[in-house]
């Protein structure tokens, strides 16, 4: 890692000012991965788009966020978080303007795959950041903080985006998402700069490192038998309230229930903004190394039954009720990554970290392909679409959940 030769001193750049920039860039990343759910019905218009399509629209950008993380690993590794954020994020910026101007379907999925790895490193930036420079016994909580100022993207997707795209179209949203991009890149540029002791506290042989050997190292978290269990869960958690916010309210409230666009938006608000309040809650009340896994096993559980409750209560006010309570109940999963920073040594953190954050995307992609196919082939079950899904959903958050507990766990060594 390099630190940028024209920059001011560290001393000036205090580092909360510096999280608050990465904290922009998660935001406009938290807005791309969650505009699906309000253009599904434009788009679909637009392109006569299958469920099954819909879906893969929306799980490319997951799909691409996901498999790039090894890579955005090893490049906070090598060359830091301000090169790394700096170097990708234009691409989300590109994509954003490929995706306002498509006139096929291919140029839509190829303008989200472009925001994907864009946006790849905009959280585990910050997640590294705060292992790395912020005081360990807070992680969790400043982590809970970051994800909740980060969700003040979701905002921009819910009522403020649904009156945009109806009193003009999904091309303007992608518009006004790619020029808040552009901001963001330029508080990154601006303010971050890290901290001269944690890049000389770097090992040497690291600044070396080829990034052919950097990829070889992460096979030794794969060699942990604790990564699986971890991995699995992962590859749930996240995705059950993406595939919801992300994709699947939106159309289930006008389809199902007969909500305009605009009503729809203003469930998708309370639903976000209740989601901005569980991260920094969860993260006051983690209850530390002892007990936190048992506590994620159980709020997975509670996860599930609520997903199994939406699909069984078809009544619109418990339809409402349900996708704020999940919005809410969502915040339990900061406890994860302190669960992961506590399970791997320092050493291995932002590789771990990015493992992680590479399953909880891949996971999102496949749920949000899954879901999309689970809901084009209901019907000739004589199944509701959208009660099959989020019956495949709870399904999947209790699969999540057994894997996690009788997998094996980590050493008792680690951290708070």
């Amino acid at each position: 890692m390099h630190q940028d030769p024209s920059a001011p001193p560290p001393s000036q750049r205090p580092l909360w000012a510096m999280l608050f920039a990465l904290t922009t860039a998660f935001a406009l990343s938290q807005a791309f991965r969650t505009v699906a759910s309000l253009m599904a019905a434009p788009l679909q218009a637009d392109f006569h788009l299958s469920a099954q399509a819909l879906g893969l629209f929306a799980g490319v950008f997951h799909f691409a966020f996901g498999a790039m993380q090894l890579f955005m690993g090893i490049g906070i590794d090598l060359q830091g978080v301000r090169r790394t954020v700096l170097t990708a994020f234009p691409l989300a910026i590109a994509g954003s303007a490929l995706s306002a101007l498509a006139t096929t379907y291919p140029m839509l999925v190829a303008g989200q795959a472009l925001i994907g790895i864009g946006c790849a490193p905009a959280f585990l930036s910050c997640t590294v950041f705060i292992a790395r420079h912020l005081p360990a016994d807070r992680f969790a909580a400043i982590s809970g903080l970051t994800l909740g100022l980060g969700g003040v993207g979701m905002l921009l997707t819910g009522t403020p985006l649904a009156w945009l795209i109806q009193a003009s179209s999904w091309r303007m949203g992608f518009w006004l998402l790619g020029g808040l991009a552009v901001l963001a890149w330029g508080l990154v540029y601006a303010l971050v700069h890290e901290p001269a002791p944690a890049l000389a506290a770097a090992p040497a042989l690291r600044q070396r490192e080829t990034p052919g050997q950097a990829l070889g190292k992460f096979g030794a978290l794969f060699l942990l038998p604790h990564t699986l269990g971890i991995v699995l869960l992962a590859c749930v958690c996240y995705a059950s309230f993406i595939s919801l916010r992300g994709l699947w309210l939106g159309p289930l409230l006008m389809q199902r229930h007969g909500f305009s666009l605009v009503q729809s938006g203003h469930v998708a608000l309370a639903m976000s903004l209740t989601s901005l309040v569980g991260p920094p809650l969860f993260g006051r009340l983690d209850p530390g190394p002892r007990h936190r896994r048992r506590w994620i096993v159980g709020f997975t559980g509670l996860l599930a039954a609520l997903f199994a409750a939406f699909a069984l209560l078809p009544e619109p006010r418990m339809a409402i009720g349900l996708a704020i309570a999940i919005g809410l109940l969502s915040g339990y999963m900061v406890l994860q990554y302190a669960d992961v920073r506590g399970a791997y040594p320092p050493e291995l953190t932002g590789r771990a970290m990015a493992v992680f954050t590479m399953a909880m995307f891949l996971g999102v992609a496949a749920m949000q392909w899954l879901t999309g196919v689970i809901a084009s082939r209901a019907p000739a079950y004589g199944i509701e679409p959208y009660t099959a899904v989020l019956a495949g959903i709870a399904a999947l958050l209790a699969a999540g959940a057994l894997a996690f507990t009788v997998l094996p766990g980590p050493p008792r060594r680690q951290n708070p």
